[in-house]
């Protein structure tokens, strides 16, 4: 081999290792089989086969970005998270039947709450769990910001509202110490230790401006 064909093969290796498709993006594939065959209404191999081709192109034509996998577990975090989460149900359930029983219907609120960590995984897993206690919901996420918008039930004082606003904040501090990663227990120690807003309840405005971090 000449020496002129050694760039011209390197570059054909690395157009090779271009095309291949990543391990990661074997479920997806997997997936959209399943949805193939499902959307075809029938089970069988020339629809197996055509499903897995065409989910293979769909992942090479666009494929999806890296997904974060820097989740650590924490046993006396993770410990902590569940034991505080089963109270955290259990005292949302008995306000939930308060209001319900209540003579009055409740006031509810929509607050914005600045999450704290940098991490999009961590995002997503507080609001899951925020969404999973009763009387809460998550109605939309800035990521720029990291700042969930809940719809919180008995908010109608500045009070009960900053309670709510200290409630969710607590929560995305015990998933991150039980799942989060170094960096992820870090951003909130610094938060704490500048003694930004966030700490206080407030959560910092949605502009993303208020914050030790910008997200990219």
């Amino acid at each position: 081999m000449s020496k002129a064909d050694g760039p011209a093969r390197a570059g054909w290796e690395r157009t090779a290792r271009r095309g291949r498709l990543p391990a990661a993006q074997w479920p997806t594939v997997l997936g959209l089989t399943v949805l193939w065959v499902l959307l075809w209404g029938t089970f069988s191999v020339a629809d197996v086969l055509t499903g897995i081709v065409v989910g293979v192109v769909v992942c090479v034509v666009f494929p999806l970005p890296p997904i974060e996998t820097q989740v650590r577990l924490r046993p006396v975090g993770l410990v902590r998270f569940v034991v505080r989460f089963v109270v955290d149900m259990a005292v949302s359930s008995w306000r939930v039947n308060r209001f319900i029983l209540g003579r009055r219907p409740p006031l509810c609120a929509v607050l914005a709450v600045r999450m704290r960590s940098p991490s999009d995984l961590m995002l997503t897993a507080t609001s899951v769990a925020v969404a999973a206690v009763p009387g809460s919901n998550v109605l939309d996420v800035h990521r720029a910001s990291g700042t969930l918008y809940v719809h919180v039930m008995g908010a109608g004082e500045e009070s009960e509202r900053e309670r709510a606003r200290y409630e969710v904040l607590r929560l995305e501090d015990r998933v991150v110490r039980a799942f989060g990663s170094r960096a992820d227990i870090a951003a909130l120690d610094a938060w704490r230790d500048a003694g930004y807003p966030g700490d206080h309840g407030s959560g910092g405005g949605p502009d993303g401006r208020n914050g030790p971090w910008t997200r990219r």
